[in-house]
């Protein structure tokens, strides 16, 4: 299906530099042979081999001649001044400080050996591969003050190629089994290796995509985790280690046990004082609370409630 002019400027906006310029020319429908053609006329000399490895993400422009001709691509592919100039920039520095400042598990988490021995077993990266556009996050929370389990539906875009499966990790409350928790894959996705860690109360799911990501391309998947294995929970928090987009987190509590009480806060770390907390209003239909965090920053956001 051809690409329109709403994803060329959404993509111009976002990057990478390779997908721009892809489906610029794509829907500019020029063949790369016309481009290299246009260029000359302007005084640029750039082969269609060049050209194909730029689009690809196989190469990049660096070198004076190579930013020159990727400005007089600007003008032929009837793009904004400086839009592609200023992807490769934005990526430069990207690639300068490997990816935005993040935070490691061992400042998010008190269990943070154990997820990290964990995703080392799995051969995880930092990152991935994947930064956050936006994650809907469901708790719920059970007739014995337990966290029954939690589902998400996660979008998320891939900064190198090959990406195909994403790691998520569960936390369960005081006295949880990791070996009872059940792994769900709800959506574009499959269930692939699970590791635990008993003592911790620790599980990591590997959940496998339907296809293999190129760099700049987003995915959508659902996925959730069902426990009930643990004590009464007080509160629940999502650690992240990079900044990522949109997060909604909304936790729902069986009429049998209602809080008194509940709060949203933040925290730079998991020994870091939390910031100040505000209160949230339980709906008494669906008895849920919820909170809207817009360009999350690495770090900790949650709920917490008072059962008295």
């Amino acid at each position: 299906m051809r690409q329109t002019e709403t994803e060329l400027a959404q993509v111009l906006r976002t990057g990478p530099f390779h997908l721009a310029l892809r489906t610029a020319l794509a829907v500019r429908g020029l063949p790369l042979q016309r481009v290299r053609h246009h260029l000359a006329h302007r005084g640029v000399k750039l082969g269609v081999t060049s050209l194909s490895y730029w689009q690809q993400g196989v190469r990049r422009p660096r070198r004076a001649e190579s930013l020159r001709a990727v400005a007089a691509l600007e003008e032929v592919l009837s793009l904004p001044e400086g839009s592609l100039l200023r992807l490769l920039r934005d990526e430069d520095v990207l690639a300068d400080t490997d990816r935005p400042a993040g935070r490691s598990y061992r400042s998010l988490l008190e269990a943070s050996g154990s997820v990290e021995r964990l995703l080392a077993s799995m051969e995880s990266p930092v990152d991935g591969g994947l930064h956050t556009v936006g994650h809907q996050e469901r708790v719920r929370i059970g007739a014995r003050r337990e966290l029954a389990g939690r589902t998400s539906r996660h979008v998320v875009r891939a900064h190198r190629d090959g990406v195909d499966r994403y790691l998520a990790v569960h936390r369960g409350d005081a006295g949880c089994d990791p070996s009872r928790i059940t792994v769900l894959a709800l959506e574009n996705c499959r269930t692939g290796r699970v590791r635990w860690d008993r003592e911790a109360g620790v599980l990591v799911a590997e959940l496998l995509f339907d296809t293999r990501l190129r760099s700049g391309e987003t995915y959508v998947f659902g996925y959730g985790f069902e426990d009930g294995t643990g004590g009464a929970s007080g509160e629940y928090v999502r650690g992240f280690t990079f900044g990522g987009g949109q997060y909604v987190l909304q936790v729902g509590f069986d009429e049998a046990a209602l809080p008194v009480r509940c709060r949203r806060f933040a925290q730079a770390s998991a020994g870091a004082a939390r910031g100040a907390r505000d209160d949230l209003t339980l709906t008494g239909r669906h008895r849920t609370v919820h909170l809207v965090e817009e360009g999350v920053g690495p770090g900790l956001i949650g709920i917490d409630w008072d059962w008295e």
